[in-house]
């Protein structure tokens, strides 16, 4: 009997991290968690708010691109903070209600401010690279709000 030839592709195989690899990998995360932390307190602190506690559970990280943090400041206010691979900014709590709806607020804004920039600095290169940049991380996190799979243990 001969086989009939198939169409399928050959399956990728998948290499099994080694423990070191597992190790330093864990390590990279860890690292870059905790320079967003500092960024989005830093940010808080440059904008005059002074952070208290982070709420943890609302917190998402969608490493390495961006980290969303949820902040309650002295004053009884709630931030919510971008950091990561992006410009780093805020927004009061009332503007949005989780995370994921953080990343279209701030894509929408990013896109405001860039068409903002566009119309009054068009002359100035570092401008139009800084409204181009906003434009394009604008449009990444815009995917990422928009990819269910990232929030599949979101509460609706």
């Amino acid at each position: 009997m001969s086989q009939e030839p198939t169409n399928q592709t050959p399956k990728k195989q998948v290499k099994e991290l080694t423990a070191q690899e597992q190790a330093q990998a864990q390590q990279q995360s860890v690292m870059w968690q905790r320079e967003c932390f500092q960024n989005a307190q830093k940010h808080l602190a440059e904008k005059g708010v002074m952070p208290q506690s982070l709420i943890e559970k609302e917190s998402r990280f969608i490493a390495p691109l961006c980290a969303l943090w949820k902040f309650k400041a002295q004053d009884g206010k709630k931030y919510w903070v971008i950091t990561g691979r992006l410009p780093t900014d805020h927004a009061h709590e009332n503007a949005v209600e989780n995370a994921r709806d953080a990343l279209r607020y701030f894509s929408l804004q990013w896109q405001l401010k860039a068409n903002q920039i566009m119309q009054t600095g068009a002359g100035d290169k570092t401008k139009v690279d800084f409204a181009n940049l906003l434009i394009n991380r604008a449009h990444g996190i815009y995917k990422m709000y928009e990819k269910e799979e990232l929030w599949v243990n979101e509460p609706s």
